[in-house]
């Protein structure tokens, strides 16, 4: 991977352009790695991920496939949950991520895809869930799909193992939006530009929301969410918010202090 780091945004390049980015056991390793370091980092506000080159990322590398051919039962459950660690990892990480979709993202690259918070695609991304081709089944990554993607949908491109276009990804969920490919890097920088005007800590939690609210209990969900606002209300974060809307300034967050 080639890292980037300006300020508080962490750029992530998966850089072997020469397989289209395909995952194998040392990228997945030293991935899930980066991944569980950078959720130590209270600093970071925002993640992107992209691919070095044409592509995404082609899900997986054909040197790994032939040697998984070879796997026994413990084997391939072991590889399957170093592949969902993966996965997890990026899903775990506090801060809001982006992915920035040009070219392939088939396989496991549409699982990262569907891992990313936001995700934005080129209009003419080419996604897939091609794993039927090869006989199997995009059994690890779907959990993460199905986060973003409605049953309907998931049961046609599972199934099918169609490739499709950037527009459709964004009309089924996998991604946010899609746009021209000249104006993907632009359409990034604006989202986080305004991931940036949040403040750090609220930015945090309101990642976590939509999860809190769908593993809260019907009957407590209220209390809960009273409970959250009312935590944040008392912050210097929140207070600092609410002064700086009240003398039409911008805040001054404490990071930036």
């Amino acid at each position: 991977m080639d890292l980037r780091r300006a300020g508080s945004r962490l750029g992530i390049r998966l850089n072997r352009p020469e397989v289209r980015n395909a995952f194998d056991e040392r990228m997945i390793a030293e991935l899930t790695s980066l991944f569980e370091e950078v959720a130590k980092d209270d600093s970071l506000r925002c993640v992107i991920l992209r691919g070095e080159g044409a592509a995404f990322c082609a899900g997986a590398d054909i040197s790994w496939m032939r040697r998984a051919a070879d796997y026994g039962r413990d084997d391939n459950v072991a590889d399957a949950r170093r592949l969902a660690r993966l996965f997890q990892a990026f899903v775990e990480v506090p801060c809001p991520t982006v992915a920035v979709v040009q070219g392939a993202a088939l396989g496991g690259g549409a699982g990262l895809v569907a891992c990313a918070d936001i995700a934005v695609a080129a209009d003419d991304a080419k996604l897939g869930f091609t794993e039927v081709r090869l006989g199997i089944v995009p059994a690890v990554i779907s959990p993460f799909v199905l986060r973003k993607v409605p049953d309907c949908h998931a049961r046609r491109y599972f199934a099918t193992g169609e490739v499709f276009d950037g527009r459709r990804a964004s009309e089924i969920g996998l991604v946010s939006e899609s746009v021209p490919a000249h104006q993907l890097d632009a359409r990034v920088q604006q989202i986080i530009a305004k991931i940036l005007t949040g403040g750090p800590r609220a930015t945090r939690v309101a990642k976590g929301l939509v999860d809190t609210i769908r593993q809260t209990p019907s009957d407590q969900v209220f209390g809960v969410t009273a409970d959250l606002i009312a935590e944040l209300r008392a912050t210097d974060e929140a207070r600092e918010g609410l002064s700086a809307f009240l003398e039409k300034r911008h805040p001054v967050w404490r990071e930036e202090e």
